[in-house]
Protein backbone atom coordinates (compact mmCIF):
# COMPACT_ATOMS: atom_id res chain seq x y z
CA UNK A 1 0.00 0.00 0.00
CA UNK A 2 1.37 3.26 -1.09
CA UNK A 3 1.92 5.65 2.43
CA UNK A 4 1.01 8.57 0.51
CA UNK A 5 -2.02 9.60 -1.40
CA UNK A 6 -2.57 9.48 -4.93
CA UNK A 7 -3.39 13.04 -6.16
CA UNK A 8 -6.75 13.77 -7.08
CA UNK A 9 -6.02 15.10 -10.35
CA UNK A 10 -4.21 11.64 -11.53
CA UNK A 11 -7.16 10.78 -13.74
CA UNK A 12 -6.81 14.12 -15.86
CA UNK A 13 -3.02 13.46 -16.24
CA UNK A 14 -3.73 9.76 -17.65
CA UNK A 15 -6.43 11.29 -19.55
CA UNK A 16 -4.34 13.35 -21.20
CA UNK A 17 -1.66 10.55 -21.85
CA UNK A 18 -4.24 8.26 -23.51
CA UNK A 19 -5.17 11.02 -25.46
CA UNK A 20 -1.84 11.36 -26.98
CA UNK A 21 -1.78 7.57 -27.76
CA UNK A 22 0.68 6.10 -24.92
CA UNK A 23 0.60 2.93 -23.45
CA UNK A 24 0.74 3.31 -19.59
CA UNK A 25 3.23 1.20 -18.04
CA UNK A 26 4.31 0.08 -14.53
CA UNK A 27 7.24 -1.37 -12.94
CA UNK A 28 8.37 -2.80 -9.97
CA UNK A 29 9.19 -0.27 -7.13
CA UNK A 30 11.96 -2.54 -6.12
CA UNK A 31 14.79 -2.26 -8.94
CA UNK A 32 18.51 -3.33 -9.68
CA UNK A 33 20.78 -0.27 -8.38
CA UNK A 34 23.55 -1.11 -10.86
CA UNK A 35 22.24 0.96 -13.59
CA UNK A 36 21.46 3.98 -11.67
CA UNK A 37 24.69 3.74 -10.43
CA UNK A 38 26.15 3.78 -13.16
CA UNK A 39 24.33 6.05 -15.31
CA UNK A 40 22.10 8.36 -13.64
CA UNK A 41 24.39 10.79 -12.73
CA UNK A 42 26.01 11.77 -8.76
CA UNK A 43 23.13 14.00 -8.23
CA UNK A 44 20.46 11.01 -7.99
CA UNK A 45 23.31 8.53 -6.90
CA UNK A 46 23.88 9.78 -3.37
CA UNK A 47 19.92 10.23 -3.17
CA UNK A 48 18.72 6.17 -3.82
CA UNK A 49 17.48 4.39 -1.01
CA UNK A 50 19.99 0.92 -1.04
CA UNK A 51 19.52 -2.86 -0.12
CA UNK A 52 20.28 -5.77 -0.79
CA UNK A 53 18.60 -9.02 -1.53
CA UNK A 54 19.61 -12.09 0.15
CA UNK A 55 22.44 -13.28 -2.14
CA UNK A 56 23.77 -10.03 -1.95
CA UNK A 57 23.10 -7.99 -5.56
CA UNK A 58 22.32 -4.71 -4.66
CA UNK A 59 19.01 -3.29 -4.91
CA UNK A 60 17.48 -0.23 -4.23
CA UNK A 61 14.13 2.09 -4.39
CA UNK A 62 13.12 2.77 -7.76
CA UNK A 63 14.51 6.84 -7.96
CA UNK A 64 13.00 7.63 -10.95
CA UNK A 65 11.08 6.10 -14.13
CA UNK A 66 13.08 6.43 -17.02
CA UNK A 67 15.68 3.36 -16.63
CA UNK A 68 13.08 1.18 -15.20
CA UNK A 69 10.90 1.31 -18.17
CA UNK A 70 13.96 1.42 -21.13
CA UNK A 71 14.57 -2.18 -19.25
CA UNK A 72 10.97 -3.67 -19.50
CA UNK A 73 11.17 -2.59 -22.83
CA UNK A 74 14.49 -4.11 -23.56
CA UNK A 75 13.19 -7.39 -21.54
CA UNK A 76 9.95 -7.56 -23.43
CA UNK A 77 11.21 -6.95 -27.09
CA UNK A 78 8.90 -4.70 -28.09
CA UNK A 79 9.30 -2.85 -31.32
CA UNK A 80 9.67 0.80 -32.18
CA UNK A 81 8.57 3.38 -32.28
CA UNK A 82 6.55 2.62 -28.85
CA UNK A 83 5.31 5.45 -26.45
CA UNK A 84 4.76 4.65 -23.08
CA UNK A 85 3.27 6.67 -19.98
CA UNK A 86 3.82 5.98 -16.05
CA UNK A 87 2.29 7.11 -12.89
CA UNK A 88 3.61 6.53 -9.95
CA UNK A 89 5.70 6.24 -6.75
CA UNK A 90 9.62 6.82 -6.76
CA UNK A 91 11.75 7.19 -3.72
CA UNK A 92 14.87 10.01 -3.25
CA UNK A 93 16.04 11.47 -0.77
CA UNK A 94 15.28 15.40 -0.72
CA UNK A 95 16.58 18.19 1.21
CA UNK A 96 12.56 19.69 1.61
CA UNK A 97 9.97 17.64 1.06
CA UNK A 98 8.71 13.50 1.46
CA UNK A 99 11.26 11.35 0.54
CA UNK A 100 8.06 9.49 -1.73
CA UNK A 101 6.25 11.15 -3.81
CA UNK A 102 4.48 10.38 -7.29
CA UNK A 103 5.80 11.24 -10.58
CA UNK A 104 4.23 10.71 -14.37
CA UNK A 105 5.46 11.13 -17.49
CA UNK A 106 6.07 9.68 -21.32
CA UNK A 107 9.12 8.23 -22.67
CA UNK A 108 9.40 7.78 -26.51
CA UNK A 109 11.29 5.23 -27.95
CA UNK A 110 12.53 4.54 -31.47
CA UNK A 111 11.04 7.75 -33.48
CA UNK A 112 13.90 9.08 -35.83
CA UNK A 113 12.42 12.46 -36.63
CA UNK A 114 14.35 13.92 -33.64
CA UNK A 115 13.51 17.39 -34.01
CA UNK A 116 9.90 16.41 -34.01
CA UNK A 117 10.00 13.92 -31.03
CA UNK A 118 11.55 17.01 -29.20
CA UNK A 119 9.19 19.51 -30.25
CA UNK A 120 6.61 16.34 -28.88
CA UNK A 121 7.81 16.28 -25.75
CA UNK A 122 8.41 19.79 -24.90
CA UNK A 123 4.40 20.13 -25.81
CA UNK A 124 3.01 17.53 -23.99
CA UNK A 125 4.79 18.12 -20.78
CA UNK A 126 3.45 21.80 -21.42
CA UNK A 127 -0.39 20.70 -22.66
CA UNK A 128 -0.35 19.01 -19.59
CA UNK A 129 0.59 21.33 -17.15
CA UNK A 130 -2.00 23.83 -18.89
CA UNK A 131 -4.65 21.61 -18.23
CA UNK A 132 -3.79 21.07 -14.73
CA UNK A 133 -3.21 24.33 -14.16
CA UNK A 134 -5.35 26.67 -16.47
CA UNK A 135 -4.56 29.98 -16.77
CA UNK A 136 -1.38 29.88 -15.13
CA UNK A 137 2.12 31.56 -17.16
CA UNK A 138 4.54 28.60 -17.37
CA UNK A 139 7.80 29.10 -18.89
CA UNK A 140 10.04 26.78 -19.96
CA UNK A 141 14.15 26.47 -19.55
CA UNK A 142 15.82 25.19 -22.90
CA UNK A 143 19.24 23.49 -22.74
CA UNK A 144 21.36 21.50 -25.36
CA UNK A 145 24.56 18.81 -24.59
CA UNK A 146 24.88 18.02 -28.04
CA UNK A 147 25.58 22.07 -28.96
CA UNK A 148 27.81 22.16 -25.32
CA UNK A 149 29.62 19.03 -26.70
CA UNK A 150 30.13 20.39 -30.31
CA UNK A 151 31.96 23.58 -28.88
CA UNK A 152 34.35 21.59 -26.33
CA UNK A 153 35.50 19.25 -29.40
CA UNK A 154 35.97 22.15 -31.73
CA UNK A 155 38.13 23.90 -29.30
CA UNK A 156 40.61 20.92 -29.48
CA UNK A 157 40.46 19.68 -25.99
CA UNK A 158 42.48 16.11 -24.99
CA UNK A 159 39.41 13.70 -25.41
CA UNK A 160 40.30 13.37 -21.35
CA UNK A 161 39.25 17.28 -20.91
CA UNK A 162 36.38 16.76 -23.31
CA UNK A 163 34.88 14.25 -21.14
CA UNK A 164 35.18 16.02 -17.99
CA UNK A 165 33.63 19.23 -18.97
CA UNK A 166 30.64 17.20 -21.00
CA UNK A 167 29.96 15.45 -17.88
CA UNK A 168 29.79 18.23 -15.90
CA UNK A 169 27.32 20.27 -18.32
CA UNK A 170 24.36 21.96 -15.90
CA UNK A 171 26.48 21.93 -13.14
CA UNK A 172 27.83 25.33 -12.97
CA UNK A 173 30.14 25.07 -10.19
CA UNK A 174 31.65 22.49 -11.66
CA UNK A 175 32.09 24.00 -15.09
CA UNK A 176 33.78 26.88 -13.65
CA UNK A 177 35.77 24.71 -11.28
CA UNK A 178 36.85 22.72 -14.54
CA UNK A 179 37.46 26.50 -16.57
CA UNK A 180 39.97 27.74 -13.45
CA UNK A 181 41.76 24.47 -13.56
CA UNK A 182 42.33 24.64 -17.62
CA UNK A 183 43.63 28.53 -17.36
CA UNK A 184 46.30 27.20 -14.47
CA UNK A 185 47.11 23.97 -14.34
CA UNK A 186 48.52 22.07 -11.43
CA UNK A 187 50.90 19.09 -11.20
CA UNK A 188 49.66 16.00 -10.21
CA UNK A 189 51.07 15.86 -6.42
CA UNK A 190 52.64 12.55 -4.80
CA UNK A 191 53.88 11.20 -8.52
CA UNK A 192 57.79 10.11 -8.11
CA UNK A 193 59.84 12.52 -10.05
CA UNK A 194 61.68 9.47 -12.38
CA UNK A 195 57.91 8.39 -13.07
CA UNK A 196 56.76 12.02 -14.49
CA UNK A 197 59.84 12.31 -16.52
CA UNK A 198 59.71 8.89 -18.28
CA UNK A 199 56.07 9.65 -18.93
CA UNK A 200 57.06 13.24 -20.14
CA UNK A 201 60.20 12.45 -21.83
CA UNK A 202 61.16 8.75 -21.86
CA UNK A 203 59.66 5.96 -23.99
CA UNK A 204 56.76 3.65 -23.01
CA UNK A 205 59.03 0.96 -22.76
CA UNK A 206 61.11 1.79 -20.29
CA UNK A 207 58.16 3.86 -18.07
CA UNK A 208 56.26 0.46 -17.69
CA UNK A 209 59.85 -1.37 -17.23
CA UNK A 210 59.98 1.23 -14.34
CA UNK A 211 56.49 0.44 -12.89
CA UNK A 212 56.82 -3.21 -12.84
CA UNK A 213 60.54 -2.70 -10.50
CA UNK A 214 58.62 -0.65 -8.60
CA UNK A 215 55.88 -3.13 -8.19
CA UNK A 216 58.07 -5.98 -7.59
CA UNK A 217 60.10 -4.15 -4.96
CA UNK A 218 56.40 -3.19 -3.16
CA UNK A 219 55.15 -6.72 -3.27
CA UNK A 220 52.51 -5.08 -5.40
CA UNK A 221 52.63 -6.68 -7.65
CA UNK A 222 51.17 -10.27 -6.41
CA UNK A 223 47.79 -8.96 -5.60
CA UNK A 224 47.37 -5.56 -8.14
CA UNK A 225 44.33 -4.88 -9.90
CA UNK A 226 46.45 -3.17 -12.55
CA UNK A 227 49.06 -4.25 -15.03
CA UNK A 228 52.30 -2.14 -15.38
CA UNK A 229 50.54 -1.66 -19.08
CA UNK A 230 47.38 -0.26 -17.52
CA UNK A 231 49.03 1.90 -14.68
CA UNK A 232 50.86 3.45 -17.38
CA UNK A 233 48.45 4.34 -19.93
CA UNK A 234 46.19 5.90 -16.70
CA UNK A 235 49.32 7.68 -15.08
CA UNK A 236 49.93 9.26 -18.96
CA UNK A 237 46.32 10.51 -19.23
CA UNK A 238 46.84 11.92 -15.44
CA UNK A 239 49.43 13.91 -16.68
CA UNK A 240 48.03 14.89 -19.81
CA UNK A 241 44.89 15.88 -18.11
CA UNK A 242 46.97 17.65 -15.08
CA UNK A 243 49.50 19.77 -17.97
CA UNK A 244 46.74 20.89 -20.33
CA UNK A 245 46.18 24.52 -20.30
CA UNK A 246 43.45 26.15 -22.45
CA UNK A 247 44.80 29.34 -23.92
CA UNK A 248 43.15 32.85 -22.78
CA UNK A 249 41.83 33.33 -25.83
CA UNK A 250 39.63 30.04 -26.00
CA UNK A 251 38.53 30.30 -22.61
CA UNK A 252 36.89 33.99 -23.18
CA UNK A 253 35.06 31.89 -25.94
CA UNK A 254 33.90 29.14 -24.09
CA UNK A 255 32.75 31.17 -21.18
CA UNK A 256 31.18 33.50 -23.84
CA UNK A 257 29.06 30.54 -24.77
CA UNK A 258 27.93 29.13 -21.85
CA UNK A 259 26.57 33.01 -20.68
CA UNK A 260 23.94 32.55 -23.98
CA UNK A 261 20.84 32.86 -22.47
CA UNK A 262 18.33 34.32 -24.93
CA UNK A 263 14.20 33.82 -26.41
CA UNK A 264 14.29 30.51 -28.09
CA UNK A 265 13.55 32.55 -31.36
CA UNK A 266 16.79 34.24 -31.30
CA UNK A 267 18.79 31.28 -30.59
CA UNK A 268 19.34 30.06 -34.21
CA UNK A 269 21.06 33.14 -35.13
CA UNK A 270 22.92 33.88 -32.14
CA UNK A 271 24.36 30.61 -31.95
CA UNK A 272 25.43 30.80 -36.04
CA UNK A 273 26.63 34.23 -35.20
CA UNK A 274 28.93 32.75 -32.26
CA UNK A 275 30.49 30.25 -34.59
CA UNK A 276 31.08 32.34 -37.32
CA UNK A 277 33.03 34.95 -34.90
CA UNK A 278 34.65 32.47 -33.27
CA UNK A 279 36.04 30.36 -36.22
CA UNK A 280 34.51 27.28 -34.87
CA UNK A 281 32.58 24.44 -36.74
CA UNK A 282 29.47 23.19 -35.37
CA UNK A 283 27.98 21.46 -37.94
CA UNK A 284 25.52 18.97 -37.31
CA UNK A 285 24.63 19.88 -33.75
CA UNK A 286 23.38 23.25 -34.95
CA UNK A 287 21.47 22.01 -37.29
CA UNK A 288 19.54 19.82 -35.35
CA UNK A 289 19.12 22.70 -32.68
CA UNK A 290 17.41 24.41 -35.47
CA UNK A 291 15.34 21.50 -36.82
CA UNK A 292 14.24 21.63 -33.01
CA UNK A 293 13.40 25.30 -33.07
CA UNK A 294 11.49 24.99 -36.04
CA UNK A 295 9.22 21.89 -35.45
CA UNK A 296 8.57 23.94 -32.14
CA UNK A 297 7.48 26.90 -34.35
CA UNK A 298 5.02 24.47 -35.90
CA UNK A 299 3.44 22.33 -32.86
CA UNK A 300 1.94 26.27 -32.25
CA UNK A 301 4.42 27.14 -29.14
CA UNK A 302 5.66 30.77 -28.67
CA UNK A 303 9.71 30.66 -28.79
CA UNK A 304 9.49 34.05 -27.08
CA UNK A 305 8.19 32.15 -24.00
CA UNK A 306 10.97 29.41 -24.25
CA UNK A 307 14.14 30.40 -22.95
CA UNK A 308 17.73 29.41 -24.34
CA UNK A 309 20.17 28.83 -21.66
CA UNK A 310 23.80 27.68 -23.26
CA UNK A 311 25.15 26.16 -20.08
CA UNK A 312 21.58 24.49 -18.28
CA UNK A 313 21.74 20.47 -17.80
CA UNK A 314 19.71 18.46 -15.56
CA UNK A 315 21.43 16.58 -13.60
CA UNK A 316 21.52 13.22 -15.12
CA UNK A 317 24.50 11.21 -16.90
CA UNK A 318 22.28 9.82 -19.57
CA UNK A 319 21.14 12.75 -21.65
CA UNK A 320 22.47 13.29 -25.01
CA UNK A 321 21.01 16.26 -26.77
CA UNK A 322 17.64 18.11 -25.34
CA UNK A 323 17.22 19.33 -22.27
CA UNK A 324 14.16 21.45 -20.51
CA UNK A 325 12.14 22.28 -17.78
CA UNK A 326 8.88 24.07 -17.31
CA UNK A 327 8.18 26.01 -14.20
CA UNK A 328 5.38 28.57 -13.16
CA UNK A 329 6.51 32.02 -13.60
CA UNK A 330 6.76 32.92 -10.22
CA UNK A 331 7.47 30.35 -7.65
CA UNK A 332 9.97 28.98 -9.88
CA UNK A 333 9.61 25.68 -8.69
CA UNK A 334 10.24 23.06 -11.62
CA UNK A 335 7.00 21.40 -12.24
CA UNK A 336 8.61 18.78 -15.33
CA UNK A 337 11.80 18.52 -16.71
CA UNK A 338 13.09 16.04 -19.64
CA UNK A 339 15.78 15.40 -22.20
CA UNK A 340 16.99 12.83 -24.98
CA UNK A 341 18.71 10.42 -24.42
CA UNK A 342 19.92 8.57 -27.28
CA UNK A 343 22.52 6.12 -25.62
CA UNK A 344 20.30 4.58 -22.87
CA UNK A 345 19.08 1.68 -24.46
CA UNK A 346 22.18 0.76 -25.95
CA UNK A 347 24.20 0.86 -22.60
CA UNK A 348 21.36 -0.91 -20.88
CA UNK A 349 21.49 -3.89 -23.11
CA UNK A 350 19.57 -3.38 -26.23
CA UNK A 351 21.02 -5.12 -29.30
CA UNK A 352 20.19 -2.06 -31.83
CA UNK A 353 20.22 1.51 -31.35
CA UNK A 354 16.94 2.98 -29.96
CA UNK A 355 16.64 7.22 -29.99
CA UNK A 356 14.60 8.16 -27.51
CA UNK A 357 13.30 11.36 -25.49
CA UNK A 358 10.97 12.05 -22.81
CA UNK A 359 9.96 13.65 -19.41
CA UNK A 360 8.40 13.61 -15.91
CA UNK A 361 6.19 15.50 -14.01
CA UNK A 362 6.64 16.20 -10.16
CA UNK A 363 2.96 15.48 -9.31
CA UNK A 364 3.67 17.06 -5.39
CA UNK A 365 4.80 20.16 -6.84
CA UNK A 366 1.99 20.46 -8.88
CA UNK A 367 -0.62 19.56 -6.64
CA UNK A 368 1.20 22.46 -4.46
CA UNK A 369 0.56 25.05 -7.04
CA UNK A 370 -2.94 24.07 -7.31
CA UNK A 371 -3.66 25.44 -4.24
CA UNK A 372 -5.43 28.62 -3.94
CA UNK A 373 -1.83 29.91 -2.10
CA UNK A 374 0.12 28.67 -4.80
CA UNK A 375 2.31 27.03 -2.66
CA UNK A 376 5.90 26.20 -3.57
CA UNK A 377 6.70 22.44 -4.42
CA UNK A 378 10.09 20.71 -2.87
Amino acid sequence: MPLINMPDFAGDVLEEFAARKTTRVDTPVIQPAEPFLDMAGEDLRRRIFLTESETGESLCLRPEFTIPVCIRHIETTTGTPKRYAYLGEVFRQRREGANEFYQAGIEDLGDTGIAGADARAIGDAHGVLTRLLPGRMLTVTLGDQGVFEAVVKALGLPAGWQKRLIQAFGNSEQIEHLLKRLASPNPVPGLDPEIVDLVSHGTEVALIARIDAIMEATGYSTNASRSPVEIATRLKEKLTLAETRLDGAALLLLREFLSLELPLSEASAALAGFADAAGLKLGAAVSRFDERVAALANIGLDLDRITYRAAFGRPLDYYTGLVFEISEVGPRSVLAGGGRFDRLLTLLGAESHIPAVGFSLWLDRIEAARQPSGGQGA
